[in-house]
Parts: structure tokens; sequence; C-alpha cells
């Protein structure tokens, strides 16, 4: 089997590998246009290329997009939640999600994922393998045609799907330089959201990177007891250590941090977890996500109520903290990662 597929390729590695191949450099270009721009499905839909050079690369370098397993769209239609399956019969979730002012693709990096989180039904699923740069890629293809169908231009990609992005780092990384590329989808580095548990070495690497690309870290809980209940990742990147990476990664970027709180009834919600948490970020220059629950299928929490939700906020603003609180988007259709592909699998 080939090493690489199409989708894993830099503009550059396509134009050196049709190089060895004896073809002329502007086919790479060719190609990127008819994948990122015009969308054809196959190299049977190349038809700027010759016969020949289709049969040749469909050997050498396959181009297959995923196949649509199944689909749940929201009851408002704001929301829809894709299960792809992949080429070795794997399958990963995306979803595109619809906004007043944005169209946004909500990406896997792995199939399952190893870091067991206890509030996240991809974590209880466990870990399969790592998605390689083309298969992160082709969900964001996904969704930039759905949308373009509905007259409508993909504007944003987060990396908050099945998966820990920083554990599939290269992967994760090589995906966003391909959908940056001017040359392709040419999607601005600010409209890229990498989301990480709290992986330290890679959101110390990722500030050395040079990207104009937005970083959130989930963070769920102030103190180290609450948080390795909810994030097992904690036992190895403490709070104290994430958030020392965190503040490295301002001052070396100058770039603010989002963080993820999810905010689970009579477990995180009170407002003494707010001052908490307002104090361990006072000085940091960041924004903090309230994101009400998402109750996974086998976990007894559920999600705070408004009112609760309501006072975290304000004493997070009161410390001095920016705050919003995320829109609730696809409750009905189990949006939360990873559920689809567990009741699929079910």
């Amino acid at each position: 089997m080939p090493e690489n597929m199409l989708l894993d390729l830099s503009h550059d590695a396509l134009r050196a590998f049709l190089v060895a191949l004896g073809e002329p450099p502007y086919r790479a270009q060719q190609i990127w246009q008819a994948v990122y721009r015009d969308r054809v499905p196959s190299y049977d839909a190349m038809t700027t290329l010759p016969g020949r050079l289709r049969a040749e690369l469909a050997e050498r370098l396959p181009f297959a997009l995923p196949v649509v397993e199944a689909t749940q769209v929201s009851i408002d239609g704001r929301t829809t939640k894709t299960l792809l399956r992949l080429a070795d019969g794997e399958a990963v979730e995306v979803v595109a999600m619809r906004y007043a002012e944005r169209r946004t693709a909500c990406v896997s990096t792995q199939v399952g994922c190893a870091m067991g989180c206890t509030i996240c039904a991809t974590g209880r699923s466990g870990f399969v393998r790592d998605l390689s740069a083309g298969e992160i890629v082709a969900q964001v293809l996904h969704v930039a045609a759905s949308v373009s169908a509905e007259g409508e231009r993909l504007s944003h990609v987060v990396y908050m799907g099945m998966g820990e992005p920083f554990a599939n780092y290269d992967a994760s990384l090589g995906s966003i330089r391909i959908l940056n590329d001017p040359r392709g989808l040419g999607l601005g580095a600010r409209s890229f959201t990498v989301s990480t548990v709290g992986i330290v070495p890679g959101i110390e690497r990722f500030a050395d990177e040079g990207l104009q690309v937005n970083l959130a870290v989930s963070l769920h809980a102030a103190d180290d007891e609450l948080r390795d209940r909810l994030l097992p990742v904690n036992e190895t990147y403490a709070i104290d250590r994430l958030l020392a990476a965190c503040r490295a990664y301002v001052e070396k970027t100058r770039r603010r941090i989002t963080f993820e709180v999810a905010l689970i009834d009579g477990v995180n919600d009170s407002p003494s977890h707010a001052e908490r948490l307002a104090g361990r970020l006072r000085g940091l220059r960041c924004h903090v996500n309230l994101i009400p629950f998402n109750p996974v299928p086998g976990c007894a929490w559920g999600r705070s109520p408004e009112e609760r939700v309501s006072r975290f906020a304000s004493v997070l603003e009161e410390g001095g903290i920016p705050v919003t609180v995320r829109v609730r988007r696809g409750v009905e259709i189990q949006a939360g990662c990873g559920q689809l592909r567990t009741e699929q699998r079910g």
C-alpha cells in the first residue's frame, strides 16, 4: 500500500512527488485547484490531467474521500454531525456548525482518544489510532462542500472533536498548514483553533511554530484534586505546570489563550469554584469560555442550571476575567464528540 495519500501532501511535497515522476511542476497546482477549490471527488474528475497521469496517481498516490456512514441534524438545522468511514473501516466524527456570521467545522484528530477524560464520550471509548494529516483535511473538505452547497463558505476550523490534537501533533499541524495554504482552501491562520486537555510539551512546541492559530485549553477545574477526577492527564501535567506553560506561551506569542470550562451540576459550578479559577488566571492574557455540559451516556453528571452558569460568569467578570457562555449547539443530536460513533458501534 502506498505510504502517502494525496491529501497528506503539502503543495510543495506534491510538486516534488510529481517532478520525481517526470511531470512538470504546474501539475501540482492543477491538482490542488481540483481538490481544494473545485472539490472533485476522484482523479477521474480531474479533467485537466492526462488520462495516463490520472491512472498512475490512482495507483501511486491514492485519493479517496471518506464515506458518509451516518448523519444527524439538529432541530434548528444549524448543526450537522456526520460519521465518516475511513479507508481502513474505522470511523470519525465531524460537526458542521452554522452561526450568524461564520460556518465552522469541528474536526477529529484521532480515532478514539487515550486521554480518558470522564466528561467525554470519546475518552470512554478508548484509543484506536492517530489520523493522518490528510484524514483531518478530508473532514474539512466534507464540511466545506456541504456549506458551499448552501451558498455559504467555510470560515473556521476547530480541533475539538475526537482525540487530542497535541497527542497527534505532526498530523494536526500538518493539516493546518495544508488548509492555510493560499494555493488551496486558503483559510486564514486565525480561522483555526486547536484545543488541548493540557499537554504541556505540545503547548511549548506550539508556541515556537510562529503561527497566528488560536489555542484553547480544556481546564474545567482550578485545583488538582478535582481536575484529576475530570481529566486524568492532570496527574502528569498538574495545574501549576500547565498554567506556567500557558503564561510562557502568551509571553512568547503575545496571543490570548481561551480556557474552556464545562460546568457540571454540583461538581465544579459553585461561586467558590469561580473565585478559585479567577485567582488562578488573574494577570494572564486569556478568555474563559463556559460550556454547558453535554450529558454523556453512562455518566451520572448533569448540566448546570442556567442561573448557576450566569452566577459563575458574574464571579469571573467581577474578578477581572473576560468570559462568555458558549451557545449550545446540537444537544439533541448528541453533539458531544464520540457519541455518534459509539451509537453506531453499539
